[in-house]
């Protein structure tokens, strides 16, 4: 006798959908974001996959549109992470066929500009860093996860960085130093304990803090042994900076990338000597460094 042949997971949505918002105020600065969201939806549909009953299907076509509508319906500029649980919520309250509902998003990073000093109202420049979400929501809502972050944030300081005491054996190559570049392009994620008061002032905190971290005072900076420890001095001064817990762990992805020095013994007829000021660029191969860091007995309670 044949084995019984079962859908044993399954899940739909919609990917990438891209949307833009602007608020005008009468008089007031405007307000931008540009968002591309991802939902997937968790439901009862077997029959779609099984015996093609569409009966129990959202429409892909109708979860793209519903974002939009949604958006519409933001009278107030809002973080990610609200309209994150705005449209979560929306498909666990419409469909009773949806039993959880997962959205990811992603916001350029849309930066007013200023002209002679003075911030323009409704003009803005594109930078790198971007800001990100993820929501997921069960059916009773008897949890709603929020996990918050960023990527493409390029940091690099000229000095106070090394890398000593490794393993060694045949195959390597690269020497022991104490004074070489840091370059990294940092991706970050971060956890929920509790609702903050604020997502986006919790946002810039966090941001805030993983910068002064890994660059160290103004004037003396602070020196790295590695990426490794200056990972986990990041990801530690987030869990220590807030007193009533709000994050409770922060997980850090810190490629390493690598600036090769230049040294070039003789150049036509003349010597130039090198000294650490000229540099190759390189994106990859590059080092891969990544840890998470979290409180030992802190649960979610959003």
């Amino acid at each position: 006798m044949a084995d019984e042949i079962v859908v044993k997971e399954q899940c739909h949505g919609k990917a990438r959908v891209r949307v833009a918002r602007v608020w005008r105020g009468d008089g007031k600065d405007h307000e931008f974001v540009e968002w591309t969201i991802s939902i997937i939806l968790s439901s009862d549909c077997i029959p779609a996959y099984s015996a093609g009953d569409n009966s129990s299907i959202v429409a892909t076509d109708s979860i793209k549109n519903t974002v939009y509508a949604l958006a519409k319906l933001c009278h107030q500029p809002v973080s990610i992470e609200t309209f994150g649980i705005k449209l979560a919520s929306h498909f666990l309250d419409t469909y009773k066929e949806v039993t959880g509902a997962c959205v990811s998003l992603v916001q350029n990073n849309w930066e007013r500009v200023s002209i002679d000093g003075i911030p323009h109202q409704h003009g803005f420049k594109l930078g790198s860093q971007k800001r990100t979400a993820e929501i997921t929501i069960s059916r009773d809502k008897s949890s709603v996860d929020v996990v918050s972050g960023f990527t493409d944030l390029s940091l690099l300081k000229t000095t106070k960085s090394g890398f000593e005491g490794f393993i060694r054996d045949k195959f390597t190559l690269l020497p022991e130093v104490r004074e070489r570049l840091l370059a990294s392009t940092v991706t970050a994620k971060w956890r929920y304990a509790r609702k903050p008061s604020c997502y986006t002032g919790t946002y810039d905190k966090v941001t805030r803090t993983l910068f002064e971290t890994f660059f160290g005072p103004s004037k003396s900076g602070v020196y790295s042994p590695s990426v490794q420890n200056t990972l986990y001095l990041m990801a530690q001064e987030v869990l220590r900076r807030f007193d009533v817990p709000e994050v409770s762990s922060i997980e850090l992805n810190m490629p390493n990338l690598h600036f090769l020095p230049v040294n070039m013994p003789t150049v036509g007829v003349k010597v130039l000597f090198f000294d650490h000021d000229v540099y190759l660029p390189t994106s990859e191969p590059h080092g891969s460094i990544q840890a998470c860091l979290a409180r030992k007995t802190l649960t979610s309670k959003l």
